[in-house]
């Protein structure tokens, strides 16, 4: 059974403390691994995870301030170390390809592995397009370059048993329909329906702008930081963050089904208020205020 799940690695902004580590997040999407903004520290969180650097072929930096990318090292070196047998792709904004190739040759290793580069620039646009999702970059607004990735699942055919047992199609014919589109004058629309695909969003240090609400649309699972409570909108606007109820508004307005906040600030020590005041900005989906090693299925389809 494919398994479609986010690994939350780290949850702290800027510096770690004693109970977030930096950040760093893994989305496990059928039989593939992206890791997103590996901080100082992600290589031990993902053994604390159970993470192993063979179930990673994507790696998707947001921006070079370290919190989001000091741990590219280490990972990238123990990719190398584990000699992972399969090529892995690392997006990053291109505007920062003096900070990627000094932290991929940071101290001498050697290079068993196909890492491919793959920066981003521009509007991002599709990044890249495999027959299970296609994954997609958005700008965002930052005192430094900095871009959100968005996975969309092709839509697919639900099939319908009422509809196939009233053309009187069963068997090896309901896979022939499905291949071939039409049978005995019956076309696949006839007989399924649209399902629709899983959307995913990853959205780091921003202000609020186009490309977060382009991001966040329709997604199944958003993933969205908040640094700042809304009492501090200001220096949230002021540092290019966004605070609980910003972050909020944008997956209500977004219909976003389930939404993990994250990236806190080390000024706060009680979570719970996050989730007070996502709720208070009128956001009615599923709501997490995540934490290190927590995983968070994407939801069922509807």
């Amino acid at each position: 059974m494919s398994v479609r799940e986010l690994v939350v690695l780290g949850t702290a902004s800027q510096v770690p403390t004693r109970q977030r580590n930096h950040n760093g997040y893994v989305l496990r999407w059928d039989g593939e691994g992206i890791l997103f903004d590996p901080g100082e520290g992600t290589q031990r969180q993902m053994l604390r995870a159970g993470v192993a650097a063979h179930d990673l072929h994507r790696i998707c930096v947001t921006h070079f301030h370290g919190d989001h990318s000091l741990g590219l090292a280490g990972v990238i070196q123990r990719i190398n170390l584990d000699r992972v047998p399969h090529e892995v792709t690392a997006h990053y904004p291109r505007s920062g390809q003096r900070f990627f190739d000094r932290l991929r040759y940071a101290t001498a290793y050697r290079e068993t592995v196909e890492l491919t580069e793959a920066p981003v620039s521009g509007d991002g646009g599709v990044l890249a397009a495999t027959p299970s999702y296609t994954l997609e970059a958005r700008k965002l607004s930052h005192p430094v370059e900095s871009y959100g990735y968005r996975l969309v699942e092709p839509d697919g055919r639900r099939m319908l048993p009422e509809r196939l047992a009233a053309h009187g199609i069963k068997g090896p014919d309901v896979g022939r329909i499905q291949r071939e589109g039409s049978l005995g004058g019956v076309s696949l629309a006839d007989v399924s329906e649209v399902r629709r695909g899983q959307r995913f969003a990853f959205v780091m240090d921003t202000r609020l702008c186009d490309g977060v609400h382009a991001l966040a649309e329709g997604c199944d699972l958003l993933v969205i930081e908040s640094t700042f409570l809304d009492e501090d909108e200001d220096l949230a606007v002021e540092h290019g963050h966004l605070s609980a109820g910003q972050a909020a508004r944008v997956a209500r307005d977004a219909g976003v089904r389930h939404l993990v906040l994250t990236h806190f600030s080390q000024r706060y020590t009680e979570p719970e208020e996050f989730e007070r005041q996502a709720r208070a900005a009128g956001f009615e989906g599923e709501l997490t205020v995540a934490h290190d090693l927590l995983r968070v299925p994407l939801p069922k389809r509807r």
